[in-house]
């Protein structure tokens, strides 16, 4: 009887180291094939912005005065710069536009801000994914953004950053005092899926 006992259980065991390995090759598998797939999902769940008309910048450009307005625009959608961010290791594509599609792609600059050497405040956005903004808790005081656009290159050094709800528009001010670029991303920095906070950095162009 014991000796059934024995077998009973060694077999079970048996069967479940079985199972378990199995199971980390099926998850490998799917990690493996749908990798980039699943990240893309995420990132299109944690949605940083909504929508915005081509139109209702055009209004918004006319309001820039004379003597900020750069010579001429990008097209809404497209990539006009690169924001390197050295202290995370990024390094990525700039479109003007903040819709979902565009925030597939890479950063998002919001339509109704400034544009880099306009003297104002601009506003950018990207997901917190791993491709992306994953890594802005490591970011520090004193660290510097660089923005490539075609006309030029414009430092900046981080000098604060916030942990905002999503209705706090007023956290992201727009005025022409001085230039600020504020870049911003869904907190928890690993969070799957919809949240309403939001991380803020900010910094100041160099002189």
């Amino acid at each position: 009887m014991h000796s059934n006992v024995r077998e009973t259980l060694k077999a079970t065991i048996i069967h479940i180291i079985v199972a378990l390995f199995i199971t980390g090759i099926v998850i490998w598998a799917i990690h493996l094939i749908a990798g980039k797939q699943i990240d893309g999902t995420i990132s299109l769940i944690s949605k940083v912005s909504i929508d915005t008309p081509y139109k209702e910048h055009e209004q918004e450009i006319n309001l820039i005065p004379e003597k900020k307005r750069l010579d001429s625009y990008p097209e809404y959608g497209t990539q006009y710069a690169t924001i390197q961010i050295p202290k995370i290791d990024a390094d990525l594509p700039v479109y003007f536009g903040d819709t979902l599609e565009i925030l597939k792609k890479g950063v998002g600059h919001s339509s109704g801000s400034y544009f880099p050497g306009e003297g104002g405040s601009i506003i950018y956005m990207g997901h917190n994914s791993a491709k992306v903004f994953r890594r802005f808790s490591e970011l520090e005081l004193g660290d510097e953004i660089t923005v490539k656009t075609s006309y030029g290159e414009y430092t900046y050094k981080i000098y604060d950053m916030q942990l905002i709800q999503e209705t706090q528009t007023d956290m992201l001010p727009i005025q022409d005092e001085k230039e600020i670029l504020m870049v911003y991303t869904c907190y928890p920095f690993k969070n799957i899926g919809y949240t309403t906070q939001r991380y803020v950095v900010y910094a100041e162009l160099e002189q």
